[in-house]
């Protein structure tokens, strides 16, 4: 074996430990790697309308004409974002003010805030009962959104269609995590009622994200993919390596001045 073989042989040897060791950090619940089957507990779901959260609410009945007043005009806004894209006429939304309020038609004021789009659904089909028979009242939280930042291969908001969406599918919906996103510490940051903020840290090899409260994400939760350690080596290596060629640029750049210098001056 000559000496560019061998050399060419260790290179290939210490790329694949290094991608070895990188791959065994990118699957997901590690802890039931070896486990046929099993059954998640079940995990209570609750989703609750705060202010500037956007509410559309059709009410129906048997007899469309009892719940006509009980419907906003149709029109081409569904949300703020689609006020210059929407062309499909859609039922106006309900804007939930700094209160906690909206303005029904008929009903006149409505404490939402602190209540489940279910929930908002009964009140007022309960509310109308005596004049509509049997009425039918669907609720839709229409501007649901989360942010995905970080070590994942889309970044950026995503609009959730419907009233539920779990860390799983907002990472999915992101494209997944890089190779150099740190599994173990997935940071969800979390807007409370009060304005304060919470935030937990998931780990994605567990199973007990399942169990978590940030599990299922709310409205506007913001998920940070940390950069593993190899990400974090690699940027300051090259930030060194950056570091040095400027400081070595500066040096020949200074030692050709000062040979142009000396040459001029020996010519003379």
């Amino acid at each position: 074996m000559n000496i560019k073989t061998l050399f060419a042989g260790c290179v290939l040897g210490l790329m694949a430990a290094s991608c070895t060791s990188v791959k065994t950090q990118l699957p997901y619940f590690t802890d039931i790697a070896t486990v046929q089957e099993g059954t998640f507990k079940q995990l209570d779901y609750i989703s609750k309308v705060v202010p500037d959260d956007e509410l559309a609410i059709t009410v129906n009945s048997t007899n469309p004409a009892a719940t006509a007043a009980y419907n906003l005009p149709q029109t081409n806004m569904a949300t703020k974002q689609a006020f210059s894209q929407s062309t499909t006429l859609r039922p106006m939304t309900y804007r939930v003010d700094s209160k906690g309020n909206i303005e029904f038609p008929v009903l006149g004021t409505l404490h939402v805030a602190g209540l489940t789009v279910e929930q908002i659904a009964t009140m007022i089909a309960d509310r109308i009962r005596p004049d509509v028979s049997d009425p039918n009242v669907t609720v839709d939280l229409v501007n649901f959104k989360v942010n995905v930042a970080g070590e994942v291969r889309s970044p950026g908001r995503i609009n959730v269609d419907g009233n539920r969406i779990s860390i799983l599918d907002a990472l999915t919906a992101a494209g997944d995590l890089t190779e150099y996103g740190e599994r173990s510490r997935v940071l969800v940051i979390r807007e409370q009622p009060d304005g304060t903020r919470q935030f937990a840290h998931l780990d994605l090899n567990s199973t007990d994200i399942v169990e978590s409260p940030y599990y299922y994400l709310q409205q506007n939760d913001y998920v940070y993919v940390e950069p593993n350690i190899i990400r974090q080596q690699n940027s300051k290596y090259n930030q060194n390596n950056a570091f040095k060629l400027s400081v070595t640029s500066t040096i020949v750049s200074a030692a050709s001045v000062v040979a142009s210098l000396v040459i001029a001056l020996t010519v003379k």
